[in-house]
């Protein structure tokens, strides 16, 4: 049976036509095209698919798009400013190349984000634990989490 989905994704309202048993990542990357959130594992375990949603990060394939009814989320592709200005995060990313192959690092931004909010000077150890649920297979995590604080930095001081 097909449901209305409506939600607000990066601050334009939309609505879709869904089977009840749709993914929010599946309206997110088939129905929106916003294909900057990854499908990493369908098991909520590598944080490839993450989103804000009503200002929280949450994996996307964990949740139902009907679950999303009247949301306010976030993708990757509605972090940077209209003119292309990164959002600090993001620059923190490029700058401490925070990044290998690019898969995990949409999902890895918006976790950052999130956590950043709430730990505006974090530790290392803070920082490592917060990435507990975004998998990276081709780096050794130094880089994400020195962009990662120095993000949270730039976020704190308003940047």
């Amino acid at each position: 049976m097909a449901v209305k989905v409506s939600l607000k994704v990066n601050g334009k309202s939309v609505s879709a036509e869904v089977e009840e048993r749709t993914l929010l990542v599946t309206v997110i990357r088939e129905n929106l095209r916003l294909t900057g959130t990854h499908v990493g594992c369908d098991t909520a375990q590598c944080g490839a698919c993450t989103v804000s949603m009503n200002g929280n990060a949450v994996k996307s394939c964990s949740i139902l798009a009907m679950q999303a009814e009247g949301a306010d989320v976030m993708t990757i592709e509605g972090v940077a400013q209209p003119d292309g200005t990164l959002h600090a995060m993001q620059a923190a990313f490029k700058e401490h190349h925070g990044l290998q192959c690019g898969f995990c690092t949409p999902g890895m931004v918006m976790n950052a984000i999130d956590f950043a909010k709430r730990h505006p000077d974090p530790s290392e150890q803070e920082i490592r634990e917060a990435l507990e649920g975004n998998l990276c297979r081709c780096t050794g995590y130094h880089n994400i989490v020195k962009a990662i604080g120095a993000g949270a930095r730039a976020m704190a001081a308003g940047k």
